[in-house]
């Protein structure tokens, strides 16, 4: 069984920062191995599901994974919960400013102030957005005549101070994507549920958003779970790529 995941820093930063996307212990991997299969991973720092869109519609290293997948797992949507004090194109933009003292004290302003404004700003990427970037990757794959099921997750908690533990965006992130899926006949691995209490223990990594190798392990025999239950498994087993 192939995955093709995609997702955000949630899905390749361990207890102690960034891996590569094939590193064992990453939870998408821990998920296709628990199913005898393998995963590809699209995945970028911060990525909201506009970035996933972005990645699936753009990147024709994706588009050569398709034919090939068995399962499309949509893993993003919990950075778009986020509170951000700046629009998304500033955010971003940062990154651009020259020369590089001059994006070096800027950076730094905006690492000052994000803490101190993120309790009264908004998610990075508004609900609604978040469901219609799921649903129009959904609808585009299908659109390509790709019939493999698809699969979600419900939006990660954290308790990062970097955003002073603030997440007034998460529940109508929730109810967008919960609404999204429940349309689209997506089933969704509830992150919250599995996640949270290894998250707000302080079990992972010391951001307060990323998991330990304990976190990883949880989601990705959750996922694995979600995926083989009976159901689910029945519509993989004539997925193209194993005929």
């Amino acid at each position: 069984m192939r995955l093709l995941v995609l997702g955000d820093s949630l899905s390749f930063f361990g207890p102690s920062g960034p891996l590569p996307a094939d590193h064992p212990q990453l939870w998408h991997n821990v998920c296709a191995s628990a199913l005898g299969g393998s995963a590809e991973l699209a995945a970028g720092f911060g990525w909201t599901a506009r970035d996933a869109w972005w990645a699936l519609t753009g990147d024709p290293r994706i588009w050569s994974l398709l034919p090939r997948t068995d399962v499309l797992v949509f893993a993003v949507g919990s950075m778009d919960t986020l509170p951000s004090p700046l629009p998304t194109y500033l955010r971003e933009g940062l990154r651009y400013v020259r020369p590089d003292w001059l994006r070096r004290r800027v950076r730094a302003g905006y690492q000052f102030v994000q803490p101190r404004l993120a309790p009264y700003t908004r998610a990075s990427l508004p609900p609604a957005l978040t469901a219609r970037y799921l649903r129009d990757m959904l609808q585009s794959v299908r659109n390509l005549q790709y019939t493999m099921p698809a699969v979600g997750i419900v939006p990660s908690v954290h308790r990062a101070a970097t955003y002073a533990y603030a997440h007034q965006g998460h529940a109508a992130a929730v109810a967008a994507v919960r609404g999204w899926a429940s349309g689209a006949d997506v089933p969704l691995l509830d992150l919250p549920a599995v996640i949270g209490e290894h998250v707000r223990s302080g079990a992972g990594n010391p951001d307060g958003m990323h998991w330990g190798w304990e976190g990883h392990e949880l989601v990705g025999k959750a996922m694995a779970e979600l995926i083989s239950s009976p159901g689910f498994i029945s519509s993989v087993a004539l997925s193209p790529s194993d005929e």
